[in-house]
């Protein structure tokens, strides 16, 4: 179905599919896929949660990233049947007012826009670390991996990172895929490499503590308890968070009521796939337990990458850091795309100053949000890292009650909006009721939970305010931010939330969809 056909088809996105001024048709299946899997930065997500995942489930660790897999299929299956009829660059946020009205429509917007926001000050951050382990590993002199942790070293080679990012995804989308072709292209050479050797390692019996591989590896009945199975699933989902950046693209792909959708799913099992070849490999190779270089080992958790690199690469473990340092870069960039494009769509349809709605007049791209979201990022870094790393570290955690949020109102936003097509077919049925709904329910569930957990001082850094976990305080302080700007904009802005610049709608039966579609044609 054409964009122009979209436009006239009553209650699907006649108001949603506007002209805000992006390059149309500048990204494909092939570059979407990139970008989103940039997002996700696999290298640096698993390097740093495989060795809590391990801690969580043992060697469940394969169960728990497939039942992680899970909700994030059949949410983004959710996210494909919306962008079908409603390829909008808002996505979330659009969604959201189309289904249940502008008031929840904003809150998902800004849980996306928070959740990105944090994430891409984290990735600065994180970058900065591997840059310096990179120049220490070649140079053999450690000490230079110690400057990282100078806070105003680390802020200042931070925020150049982010004005470089910003530059990147200030031009057009056509430097941002080649940018990512070749940082996106490396990095997964590298882990396929590393899984490999770790791999023929193992089976040549040359690992440190092999284990052989096992079936029931992959059950997650065989977890412990059920409390390590959702801190497992907790870890699980956040190492999948970023796919639906390929969405907030939808104005910008090539066939856009299809392809974002196509790209989101094969993000996802791309990903899948390298996250199990990888745990796999390097459990058999390394082995669950404590020791030096066990994956149990809280002293390399946070990088079981940099620690094993070298048992299992030797003298090419130079390009194990290189490919971390380059996914941490990459997705810095990559993730700048999704909040700069939400808060477009929020200008355009006046839920935020119009401004926002501005578009670089050489590079078709959101100029003013683009720059926004990288100053807000370099700013909430700064002041969190000078405060206390404590700080920093427990903003972070809160992170995956955001994901949950904003995705579980997203998947609850596909099952309401078709709620006229569910029993059209059994397509219907599967697509636009089942899957966003058990997918929702999954995410909803795990945000109670967290929520509960993170109560407890424990649930992080240990920081607390009058006994209450600093987590807890730092997610809930997010969301009261949201709903009291929201407020604010409600009086500043009155149009958007009477529903008069995006409204609030149901479509017709598929059926009706399909022949009005016809007719256009």
């Amino acid at each position: 179905m054409s964009q122009h056909a979209a436009e006239k088809i009553p209650g699907a996105t006649d108001a949603a599919i506007s002209a805000k001024g992006l390059s149309a048709g500048t990204v494909g299946l092939v570059g979407a896929v990139v970008i989103g899997v940039s997002t996700i930065a696999p290298a640096y997500t698993l390097t740093a949660s495989l060795g809590p995942t391990v801690s969580a489930v043992g060697v469940q660790v394969p169960a728990v990233i497939l039942v992680g897999f899970i909700p994030m299929l059949l949410v983004a299956l959710g996210y494909r049947e919306l962008n079908r009829v409603m390829p909008d660059s808002g996505t979330s946020f659009t969604w959201g007012v189309r289904a249940f009205g502008p008031w929840i429509g904003w809150m998902t917007g800004w849980g996306l826009i928070a959740a990105t926001v944090i994430v891409l000050s984290n990735l600065a951050g994180i970058a900065v670390e591997f840059l310096f382990l990179l120049i220490a590993q070649i140079t053999g002199n450690e000490a230079i991996a110690d400057l990282a942790f100078n806070p105003f070293i680390n802020v200042g080679v931070c925020l150049l990172f982010l004005v470089g990012a910003t530059l990147v995804s200030y031009r057009d989308m056509q430097t941002t895929q080649k940018f990512q072709y070749v940082l996106v292209g490396f990095q997964v050479v590298v882990l396929v490499l590393f899984a490999v050797a770790a791999f023929v390692k193992s089976f040549s019996g040359d690992g440190i503590d092999h284990l052989a591989f096992d079936w029931s590896w992959v059950n997650p009945f065989e977890v412990s308890s059920f409390s390590a199975f959702a801190a497992g699933i907790s870890l699980s989902i956040f190492i999948f968070w970023g796919w639906d950046v390929v969405l907030t693209m939808n104005e910008e792909t090539k066939d856009p009521d299809r392809t974002p959708g196509r790209a989101a799913m094969v993000t996802v099992v791309v990903v899948m796939a390298l996250y199990l070849a990888l745990s796999v490999s390097l459990m058999m190779f390394a082995g669950v337990g404590t020791g030096e270089l066990g994956l149990g080992n809280e002293d390399i958790s946070a990088n079981v990458f940099f620690a094993l690199s070298g048992p299992v690469l030797g003298p090419l473990a130079f390009l194990v850091s290189l490919a971390v340092l380059s996914s941490s870069a990459a997705s810095l960039q990559s993730t700048a795309v999704g909040p700069a494009r939400t808060l477009l769509a929020m200008g355009h349809y006046g839920a935020l100053p119009r401004r926002f709605a501005a578009v670089s007049p050489r590079f078709f791209t959101p100029g003013f949000a683009t720059i926004v979201s990288s100053v807000v990022a370099a700013v909430f870094y700064a002041v969190m890292r000078l405060l206390s790393e404590n700080v920093l570290t427990d903003t972070i955690l809160s992170l995956g009650m955001m994901i949950c949020f904003y995705y579980g109102l997203t998947a609850f936003a596909c099952v309401w909006y078709f709620r006229r097509q569910w029993f059209d077919s059994v397509r219907s049925f599967l697509f636009t009721l089942v899957s966003p709904l058990v997918g929702g329910v999954i995410l909803a569930v795990i945000f109670v939970t967290t929520l509960i957990d993170s109560m407890d001082p424990a649930y992080g850094s240990g920081s607390e305010v009058f006994g209450v976990g600093l987590v807890f305080i730092l997610g809930m302080l997010i969301i009261v931010v949201g709903i009291l700007t929201m407020i604010w904009q409600s009086v500043r802005r009155p149009a958007f939330f009477r529903g008069q610049t995006l409204t609030m709608d149901a479509p017709p039966s598929a059926r009706k969809l399909r022949a009005e579609s016809e007719n256009i044609r």
